[in-house]
């Protein structure tokens, strides 16, 4: 089993990569944050990220969806953002690391449930701002800083990938891990 992070900057186009990879037949796991997000508008919290609790909720989310996603032994797992993703995110917004996330880094760490080299997609030069992504160019470079410094502190390498198109940018991840999908091909949600 191999579970490959896709992470970096928002508005960088991992979810672009994760569609492609999906299409190719890889398993994918989605990002928790956006979704948590999108269910706390709906229930009317419009910045739901302003609460510490949020932290949590993403964490919870993130296991639920790692634990579905199950283990074969021969699978290949693409996934959108991390609990250390989440940590960065906690950094980002000035929340201590609640125990329920240091709770999940210890659990990932200890069972090795994550490659320990992680695909970092960089900017594109611009963001498009969404509803669930309110964040400046500027504040995106500073939560990619953080994203960097807080994989590396607890361990995993970084690849990078370099802006480009689709094709390319799939086709280097592809290439570089050496990896083919497998017969089972089910997106995690």
């Amino acid at each position: 089993m191999k579970r490959f992070i896709i992470t970096g900057t928002p508005g960088s186009g991992k979810t672009a990569i994760i569609r492609q990879l999906e299409l190719e037949g890889f398993t994918v796991v989605e990002e928790a944050a956006t979704d948590v997000i999108a269910a706390a508008q709906a229930r009317g919290t419009p910045e739901p990220w302003t609460s510490a609790s949020f932290i949590d909720a993403v964490v919870d989310l993130q296991k639920q969806r790692q634990v579905r996603a199950g283990c074969h032994e021969d699978e290949v797992q693409f996934y959108d953002r991390s609990p250390v993703c989440t940590a960065a995110l906690s950094r980002y917004l000035g929340y201590p690391f609640s125990a329920a996330l240091m709770r999940e880094l210890d659990r990932i760490k200890a069972e090795a449930i994550y490659q320990q080299t992680v695909l970092f997609v960089r900017h594109l030069g611009f963001i498009k701002p969404t509803d669930a992504r309110k964040i400046t160019f500027e504040e995106a470079l500073a939560f990619e800083r953080i994203h960097e410094e807080t994989y590396q502190s607890l361990g995993f390498g970084l690849i990078s990938v370099e802006p480009g198109n689709l094709a390319e940018r799939c086709s280097k991840i592809t290439s570089l891990l050496s990896v083919k999908p497998s017969c089972r091909t089910v997106t995690s949600r």
